[in-house]
């Protein structure tokens, strides 16, 4: 039986309200709200005093509170469940381009500390280390909209099972998954890990402890784990969900599978709060 046969238009007749998720994603959107706009006006004060970190974590951030702008919709879906249709594509396709930017750059950001620490005198002499930064980050951004221009198909309004959900017996495809998971997210976290472990080695090995070099280890441990414990949870449920076949009646295994990747999720937009970390010790950084 095609799941999605019977819900084919463009109803509400498969979707149920969940109030639970309504207020949690309504929590994120608040405190993401208030930091990233808060850290978003410190960045633009302070432009004149920018390195290509700052643009690194200006970045950062605008994929943080482009992401936040649109979880209204979320919680809105959640209560009242908005109607299969390509908004629902635009949402998702928003959802998962802000979320591999944030990605992307953090990686880019873990590669440059590791640069920056690894060889200093390099690093320094590179007089052209601001416009790099600017094209990674427009890079980045072609990339990622190129790549939902291709895909776009994948998450049209037939494949939809609700506005945010795919159909159950509707996977993605293999090259999809490849992309998301190994390319997304396990090459990503093997150049973070990899760099800030490094970083952290190189500056527990200096002689100087001072205050400085103590936050900066807790700053690179902090988005290290944080990154982990973010994006850990949502990839692993896309391959759960992937090698997992839909079953005709919705058992309680199913469930619990479903459940997970739509809490998953949530996890996953709880980044751009735990984001502000970096950008508090990096403005603290341009104010002292």
């Amino acid at each position: 039986m095609d799941v999605c046969a019977t819900n084919s238009n463009a109803t509400n007749s498969s979707c149920k309200v969940e109030p639970h998720q309504g207020v949690s994603y309504a929590s994120v959107f608040l405190v993401g709200f208030l930091l990233n706009a808060a850290a978003l006006r410190a960045f633009i004060a302070k432009w004149d005093s920018w390195k290509d970190t700052h643009i690194y974590m200006f970045n950062l951030a605008i994929a943080d509170f482009a992401l936040i702008l649109f979880l209204p919709f979320r919680v809105f879906d959640a209560f009242f469940c908005l109607p299969k249709n390509y908004f629902c594509t635009f949402l998702i396709f928003i959802h998962f381009i802000n979320m591999y930017a944030s990605i992307m750059t953090t990686t880019v950001i873990s590669v440059q500390r590791y640069l920056s620490v690894r060889f200093p005198l390099k690093v320094r002499s590179w007089k052209k280390k601001k416009q790099s930064a600017v094209a990674v980050c427009l890079v980045i951004w072609v990339i990622l909209v190129t790549v939902c221009a291709i895909w776009y198909r994948e998450n049209s309004p037939q494949n939809l099972w609700t506005c945010f959900e795919r159909c159950k017996d509707k996977p993605l495809k293999l090259s999809s998954m490849v992309l998301l998971v190994f390319v997304g997210y396990v090459t990503p976290l093997l150049i973070i890990v990899f760099c800030s472990t490094q970083i952290i080695c190189i500056l527990l090995k200096l002689q100087d402890k001072s205050e400085k070099m103590k936050n900066a280890v807790g700053m690179v441990t902090a988005n290290m784990v944080v990154f982990i414990m973010c994006y850990t949870p949502i990839h692993i449920a896309f391959v759960v969900n992937y090698f997992y076949e839909a079953p005709q009646d919705w058992n309680a295994t199913y469930l619990y599978s479903h459940n997970f990747l739509i809490w998953s999720k949530w996890i996953a937009s709880t980044n751009c709060c735990f984001d502000s970390i970096s950008y508090y010790f990096l403005l603290k950084r341009i104010n002292s």
